[in-house]
């Protein structure tokens, strides 16, 4: 699909950021984003890179009442030697049309997803910090537009992405964090839209999230949702528990979402000769194994903090702390190398870098 550069006009050029220690995380946005369109009977259309600016919605557009919305997260990265590089967005383009089938929604084309990403990256190229540990963040997301007021899928979506140049996920950057056991609520079901990528279930994780940070916690561990009693994730990330040179993980049973980075650990961590296991935890079992030892560290994986090292864990009113609070060997070897690879400076025997065509 040709997809139309539209100019952008003098006026709504925005200032560059030039501290990127004051970056933070998803807080600016760049100058330009892509937009296409989807209508019953023509299928995908109109695909136009455009000037950053609000959309001009209908009260009564779907996404509003019934919440058909999906979206991705991804990364570009400005190697020293001047390349563009893109990790592994064909399984988010893979992924994103998974959570599309859920939410019945049209899937995009694997083409007019990367190609439209990377003419986007492309254009606003100038936008990718270069300070170390900071990146150009990729959102794709559709919604559903259609103005009707009824419990059916939409006839009209749009499928836009934008950019954001960001810092840290966390304020601390690349240092512990401390994780509270969610016993109460629960965030999906087998069955559920657990497994998608939908807002929906960022929005049902916010009052735990808020619940634990008043009682000290940076984020919350979900439990499954039918015997809460195994781990299931943390609502940003893929957790993962060691057991000496054991990495272990809970299995994608449908209720958590099949991590980019999630596979990119479980693959990485066997060439660099550890062992790994997909299996169900039991959060009493694994309380126990913190006690006594048995689990050495604990670290959750994801596009947005790459590795996060978990320094304390709560549940009910028992708080563990795990390597001592501070990182642990495994997970900082994780996260360099994985680091590394995305930011160049660890070659990339995988195939997961695809580098965007710089004009």
């Amino acid at each position: 699909m040709d997809i139309r550069i539209l100019p952008l006009p003098a006026e709504k050029a925005k200032a560059k950021i030039t501290d990127e220690s004051q970056l933070g995380f998803g807080r600016h946005f760049t100058d330009r984003m892509l937009l296409v369109e989807w209508r019953a009977g023509q299928g995908w259309c109109d695909a136009r890179i455009k000037p950053y600016e609000p959309f001009v919605l209908d009260p009564a557009c779907m996404v509003f009442h019934y919440a058909q919305e999906i979206f991705e997260g991804l990364k570009a990265y400005n190697w020293v030697d001047g390349k563009v590089a893109l990790f592994r967005p064909e399984m988010n383009a893979r992924r994103f049309n998974q959570s599309a089938d859920r939410l019945c929604m049209p899937a995009v084309p694997e083409d007019l997803f990367l190609g439209g990403i990377e003419r986007l990256v492309a254009l606003e190229q100038e936008w990718i910090p270069t300070a170390p540990g900071t990146s150009l963040y990729i959102r794709p997301a559709m919604i559903a537009v259609a103005p009707v007021l009824g419990i059916k899928p939409s006839d009209h979506y749009y499928f836009y992405v934008i950019l954001s140049p960001v810092g840290a996920y966390y304020d601390s950057g690349f240092s512990p964090v401390s994780i509270m056991v969610e016993d109460h609520f629960v965030r999906a079901v087998p069955g559920g839209t657990g497994e998608a990528k939908t807002g929906g279930n960022y929005a049902s994780s916010l009052k735990a999230g808020l619940d634990a940070k008043k009682k000290g916690f940076d984020q919350v561990l979900w439990l499954d949702g039918r015997e809460r009693r195994y781990i299931d994730e943390v609502g940003a990330m893929n957790m993962f528990f060691v057991y000496g040179r054991t990495i272990v993980t809970a299995p994608l049973t449908g209720s958590i979402l099949p991590g980019v980075t999630r596979d990119s650990v479980l693959k990485l961590a066997l060439t660099l000769g550890y062992e790994i296991e997909e299996r169900p935890i039991d959060i009493h079992e694994l309380m126990a194994d913190i006690r006594n030892g048995k689990v050495t560290e604990a670290f959750g994986s994801g596009t947005a903090a790459v590795i996060t090292p978990v320094g304390r864990l709560s549940y009910k009113n028992e708080t563990l702390q795990l390597c001592g609070g501070a990182v642990g060997e495994i997970t900082q070897n994780l996260y360099d190398t994985l680091t590394g690879i995305q930011a160049g400076t660890v070659v990339d025997t995988f195939g997961w870098i695809r580098f965007v065509d710089i004009q």
